[in-house]
């Protein structure tokens, strides 16, 4: 089972102006390094600075991931959705790893 295409959208507001930040950041750093492999750098530099694009949307990834299980998992198993949600956590890490 892969996404049912229903759209589950982020109710925990708290992380959304630290995340927004990230993925702006994470945007300029794609910027540079598309700036980089124009000005043909050395691929080393390149690919090192791809190496931290990743991880910081690993780290994204990962705020996100937690703040889903700490309130939409948890919500759902108090509401008695719980094998619904286990599923749909599944699904999600299939996809995030």
């Amino acid at each position: 089972m892969g996404y049912d295409g229903k759209v589950h959208r982020m109710r925990h507001r708290h992380i959304n102006p630290d995340v927004s930040r990230r993925l702006a950041r994470i945007e300029g750093h794609v910027r540079s390094v598309q700036k980089m492999v124009e000005e043909g750098r050395d691929c080393p530099e390149v690919l090192i600075q791809i190496a931290a694009v990743r991880s910081a949307l690993d780290q994204v990834g990962r705020i996100i991931l937690e703040d889903h299980v700490e309130g939409c998992i948890t919500e759902a198993v108090q509401d008695g959705r719980g094998d619904e949600a286990v599923r749909q956590l599944k699904d999600a890490l299939k996809q995030f790893i």
